[in-house]
């Protein structure tokens, strides 16, 4: 596989080479290769079929996070959080020290705390990453899921954009059963501050008992921008500057 690199891209197959776009740029591959069904069966293909199936793990576990935390998701992510959350999962994925090469996984993995220091501190936004947007050390409570940020004055401990006048700041606590693919979530109340110079003591507290799913605790923190005028409220750029991150895993 190659990128093209020519004034006129192409889309199609010609030649036998095929020319397709991607989010990298234009690509271009020659047609063939082995078959589906001698990579299933062939034994020289052992170590390809078992990379397979445990990358196939990797991509669900990383969709059953993205599918619980959708909603917050959907105003602070950038459009290659699929493949960075697949990759992470991949590679604490390697933390099964017990199961099998091909056969290893990342409901057992994430039991070690090496793989759930590889989780911990996921941005879902590159482009908001949230050590750069706050600056002010906060706590999670992992026996209740309150995260609290004591003392803070937005205008001086938030990087805010151009044009912002609130921050608002939502949490959630979500566990995990990677095994059984299922998931349970329990959202926080909601902080909404004007970006000023008063200091204010934030506790997002979960709206609701602790979620009763076993499996694994991941707690996210999210913070977003708003502006209001003439008391409408809009967002942003799309999201752009909105922060979400993964700030605890147990």
């Amino acid at each position: 596989m190659a990128k093209q690199d020519s004034i006129i891209n192409i889309l199609g197959t010609l030649n036998g080479l095929t020319f397709y776009k991607t989010q990298d740029g234009y690509i271009v591959r020659r047609k063939g290769g082995f078959t589906t069904s001698r990579i299933a069966t062939d034994p020289v293909f052992a170590r390809t079929r078992e990379n397979s199936k445990e990358f196939g793990n990797a991509a669900k576990a990383g969709k059953l996070l993205r599918t619980v935390l959708s909603n917050l998701m959907l105003n602070a992510s950038d459009n290659r959080v699929t493949p960075r959350l697949t990759q992470v999962m991949r590679n604490l994925l390697n933390s099964d020290t017990t199961s099998e090469r091909g056969k290893r996984n990342v409901a057992t993995a994430i039991l070690n705390i090496p793989a759930q220091e590889m989780l911990n501190g996921f941005n879902f936004n590159k482009n908001a990453v949230l050590s750069t947007v706050l600056k002010k050390p906060f706590t999670v409570d992992v026996v209740t899921g309150v995260i609290e940020i004591n003392g803070l004055v937005p205008l001086k401990d938030i990087v805010y954009p151009k044009g912002a006048t609130n921050v608002i700041f939502k949490s959630a606590w979500v566990k995990l059963d990677f095994a059984n693919e299922k998931y349970e979530i329990v959202n926080s109340n909601l902080v909404d501050l004007n970006i000023d110079n008063i200091s204010t003591n934030i506790t997002l507290t979960p709206n609701g008992a602790a979620p009763k799913l076993t499996g694994t605790s991941v707690f996210a923190l999210n913070i977003e921008f708003k502006q209001i005028v003439n008391g409408q409220e809009y967002s942003l750029n799309n999201g752009a500057f909105n922060s979400l991150c993964i700030v605890d895993v147990k």
